[in-house]
């Protein structure tokens, strides 16, 4: 039976360990809702630019006069955006990220593949395997505003514009309730009119003209979903963490009953040894 004392520092390490979870649990609850909010703040502007864009698609001077970000070319060469965590203690969340996108570039052998990286886990990981990185972004933060995420859309919005690439992929935890986080790859370039059609759409009077306007809003479109996707990524972080430390405080408690009870048992063990010790002398008297 083990030493009732080192048994004792057992139990007060464990419950060490179980306050230190239980407070990076509310930390992290607490910003998961934050994240929800902001991602939830900005969905009505991004469906209404998302709707604009596609009926901007449908009428007959954009097909005439096609966009470069709406021009669809032979995918030769491709960038992929890797958007994950800069911290652990978050699951199983970086390695199926990393998975994902290990699985997704496996599968494109053949085609020139550039990465964007956003985040620390996703830089160590594709540095590992060796993968030609064009970008690292790291510490962006919890709170990020769009402007801290205009410099990944303005190098995937150049490239495409240029012809230095010809698809362009958004790899990111997509957060879809507080315990299931799912990898995604979305192609965000080029630009696909959703449910448009040529000549469908002639509710509005664009001015000046619809080529300007949808030369307008076409970066607007990226941008937004490059920020959609950061905090996507971030509310699926603080909920993947949310959840790890909730677990390993419930698994702190647990370790703290079985240790509890090797306890009682080591110190009725000990009481019973010093009473048969003690009417062993009272006999032999």
């Amino acid at each position: 039976m083990a030493n009732m004392r080192t048994i004792r520092r057992q139990i007060r390490g464990v419950q060490n360990i179980a306050k230190i979870t239980r407070a990076m649990e509310m930390i992290a609850t607490s910003r998961m809702r934050r994240a929800q909010e902001a991602g939830l703040a900005g969905r009505a502007y991004s469906e209404r630019i998302c709707q604009v864009v596609s009926e901007l698609c449908g009428l007959p001077e954009a097909v005439a006069n096609l966009h470069p970000l709406l021009q669809t070319r032979p995918a030769q060469n491709i960038t992929v955006v890797h958007i994950t965590p800069d911290r652990g203690l978050c699951g199983g969340l970086n390695s199926n990220l990393n998975r994902s996108v290990a699985t997704f570039l496996l599968q494109q052998k053949e085609i020139s593949t550039h990465l964007v990286c956003v985040g620390r886990k996703g830089v160590e990981f594709l540095a590992r395997t060796g993968a030609h990185v064009q970008a690292e972004f790291v510490k962006i933060g919890d709170r990020p505003s769009l402007m801290d995420t205009l410099p990944i859309s303005r190098i995937i919005i150049e490239d495409y514009a240029s012809g230095a690439t010809d698809a362009v992929y958004l790899s990111f935890a997509e957060f879809v309730t507080t315990t299931r986080q799912q990898p995604v790859m979305r192609q965000v370039l080029p630009v696909t009119a959703i449910g448009a059609a040529p000549g469908e759409s002639n509710e509005y009077i664009y001015e000046p003209n619809p080529e300007a306007v949808l030369a307008e809003l076409l970066p607007r479109f990226i941008e937004t979903e490059v920020y959609h996707a950061v905090l996507q990524s971030i509310a699926s972080e603080q909920s993947a963490k949310m959840v790890a430390m909730r677990n390993a405080t419930e698994n702190a408690g647990d370790l703290v009953e079985s240790l509890t009870l090797s306890y009682n048992k080591a110190r009725q063990e000990s009481i019973t040894k010093e009473l048969l010790e003690i009417s062993g002398g009272a006999a032999a008297v």
